[in-house]
């Protein structure tokens, strides 16, 4: 259980977060959403201890154990796969070295028949026992479970880490986490760097995960299948919602139609006081009449509409007219260092008009077939031509990353710049939220969202009729991506994408390309559609269900040398801890009747009924008494059980 207190975070004169307060449970699902630099990361930093908060409070309950998987790309080397991921398993490999060294010093101890060769044979025992709960005799095969569902191939386990991508990089950081098997598990944009099996995979992983969830994601699809609680931050402030993201909306579309209501009403009676208030101001029969109607006035609580997000304006210029065949692929064959051929002896044929999808496992080939469509890969044998009048544009998935970071927004536009005048340009660069001095900002200095939106912005200077976009949506918050994808959905030319984000590429795309080993393999429909197929045709295992979270109990880690006190602790603590898991429960059971009650009250009829609104009111706060109550309680409980821990465990 992890509890955030009023946290206040300050970058400047900028407040990052304003009171924020938030209460993750044992089996939560919570995500997090907001747009790019709303605090979203950070909010998981300081969960983790990683960031300083300015004020506030971080409650984590003692006996849960936390993994953070950053969205920061790592750099992995010096092992082989396997080893990697195995020697992250640090428990359970501090045990089993402890059980060889017992064995050993067993094997050689003179005197079988003393009471220290008889402690060494308990001491045996109690690290088999320790070994056998936290399933040592399955780690191998539960790290290649984890490796295969993750799209590793059982060839690769033995390769140095050092070989692979940043994407395959993440993957294996993800490994390595779902091993350890934490209470919380804390995931920045885990989707990334997945492919459609893969995401398949770890969806299915992650709905049998038995310990909490909170993670930061741009997929929604991925948020509406994991989440059942939805944390907004905006401005600063939090607010919770008790459902998925498709029910965040929703509810924050009511609430939002709510409050517009509210402040039409407000402004009528103001209007109407102010009214009365200037027609008898100096009529001294009803001075004391204005003077009260002023009081009245000063005293209303106003209502304030929430300042609208500015909207990216984006939309691209007309196509270019074409030939009915834009590019022909015949009998095409590309390897690397003549070693692995990538593709072998694909044909293609890509017409006028065609909104596409392509996908495949990771290194199966589609960033190669996009770049080869776009004319700036080579390959060894078979053919690749354009039809009549055709003029590609490409986005890279790395393309934000290699822009001169010395030259401005502004310098970057130029570059690509074909007749656009300076004030053509910088209306696209405030179409992307670049304005004023924002497009004099050096690309050095840009976050990865900026970097991306300019990238973008840049694929607007020119005409064109086939755009070819290689995973556009990585960086982008779910507005911007929404604005993307009713721009290239309205296109007129030709789309090729390469993306793993379903409902992104389902509100553009009629056809969906599956680059195999094998082959290339066409489907017509959504993406949606073609995910039932590949779990249909799928023939790999079930993917593997983590076991229930064990408590972190302090004797595991002490030693045998704290056998006897770990007993006795056991026997005292066991009344504490039922009665932290009690008040846990009965905390969960009053956030949901108050979360009820918070969504009754925001209801527009709310106030018709006076009887049933004052009857909710006092249950609201009667319930909000007794969350505080049992949260003290529960700060007392945890905070004895962690002074039994340091007296009997800690010496």
């Amino acid at each position: 259980m992890v509890i955030l207190e009023n946290i206040n975070v300050n970058f400047g004169t900028r407040k990052l977060f304003d009171n924020v307060n938030l209460r993750v449970g044992g089996r939560d699902r919570v995500s997090l959403v907001g747009v790019n630099g709303a605090g979203k990361s950070t909010l998981l930093k300081v969960i983790m201890g990683l960031f300083n908060f300015d004020s506030g409070k971080v409650i984590k309950s003692r006996h849960s154990t936390y993994g953070y998987l950053p969205q920061e790309t790592v750099r992995l080397k010096g092992k082989i796969l396997f080893d990697e991921v195995y020697d992250s398993a640090d428990d359970i490999k501090s045990i089993e070295n402890e059980l060889h060294e017992v064995e050993n010093e067993l094997k050689f101890f003179p005197d079988k028949e003393s009471e220290d060769y008889l402690d060494l044979l308990t001491t045996l025992s109690e690290l088999q026992e320790q070994f056998t709960l936290l399933e040592g005799h399955k780690l191998k095969s539960k790290i290649e479970k984890l490796l295969t569902g993750l799209g590793f191939e059982s060839d690769e386990f033995d390769k140095d880490v050092g070989i692979f991508s940043g994407g395959w990089q993440m993957r294996i950081e993800l490994a390595k986490l779902l091993l350890k098997n934490p209470s919380v598990l804390l995931l920045d944009e885990p989707t990334n760097h997945l492919d459609f099996e893969s995401l398949i995979w770890f969806e299915r992983y992650l709905k049998n995960y038995t310990g909490a969830i909170v993670l930061v994601s741009h997929d929604k699809e991925f948020l509406n299948n994991i989440s059942a609680k939805t944390a907004e931050i905006h401005n600063g402030i939090m607010t919770v919602f008790g459902g998925n993201y498709s029910f965040y909306v929703e509810e924050k579309r009511k609430r939002k139609e709510m409050l517009e209501n509210r402040f039409k009403n407000q402004q009528k009676y103001l209007q109407q006081q102010e009214k009365f208030i200037e027609r008898f101001r100096y009529k001294a029969t009803k001075a004391r009449a204005v003077q009260s109607r002023i009081k009245q006035i000063e005293k209303i609580d106003k209502v304030e509409l929430e300042q609208e997000a500015e909207k990216i304006k984006f939309r691209f210029p007309p196509a270019v007219h074409s030939g009915r065949i834009l590019a022909e692929i015949s009998g095409l064959t590309k390897s690397y260092d003549g070693v692995k051929n990538v593709l072998e002896n694909i044909d293609l044929t890509i017409e006028r008009g065609e909104k596409i999808a392509v996908v495949g496992k990771n290194g199966a080939g589609k960033s190669t077939l996009t770049r080869i469509l776009a004319g700036i890969e080579n390959y060894n044998s078979g053919e690749m031509k354009y039809g009549y009048n055709v003029i590609p544009r490409y986005f890279a998935q790395n393309q934000a990353e290699e822009m001169d970071e010395s030259k401005t927004a502004f310098e970057t536009m130029l570059e690509v710049n074909s007749g656009e005048n300076v004030t053509g340009i910088r209306n696209i660069l405030g179409g992307f939220l670049f304005h004023g001095d924002d497009v004099d900002k050096k690309v050095g200095v840009l976050s990865g969202g900026e970097k991306s939106r300019l990238a973008l912005a840049k694929m607007l200077i020119e005409p064109s009729n086939l755009l070819i976009l290689d995973e556009p949506t990585n960086h982008l918050d779910i507005h911007s991506k929404e604005v993307l994808q009713k721009a290239l959905s309205s296109y007129e030319g030709t789309v090729i994408i390469v993306s793993h984000d379903r409902e992104f590429i389902d509100g553009i795309i009629g056809k969906i390309i599956e680059v195999k080993r094998a082959g290339l393999k066409t489907y017509i429909g959504k993406s949606s559609e073609y995910m039932s197929v590949l779990e249909s045709e799928s023939t790999e295992e079930a993917a593997t269900e983590p076991k229930p979270v064990k408590e972190m109990s302090a004797g595991y880690r002490d030693g045998i040398e704290l056998k006897k006190k770990k007993k006795e602790f056991t026997k005292i603590a066991a009344p504490i801890k039922k009665r932290i898991s009690e008040i846990e429960a009965d905390l969960g059971e009053l956030e949901r009747k108050k979360l009820y009650l918070e969504q009754e009250m925001s209801k527009t009829d709310f106030f018709k009924d006076s009887d049933f609104a004052v009857e909710i009111k006092f249950e609201y706060l009667d319930l909000s008494q007794k969350i505080e109550e049992l949260t003290a309680s529960w700060e007392k409980e945890t905070e004895n059980l962690a002074e039994l821990e340091k007296k009997y465990l800690n010496n």
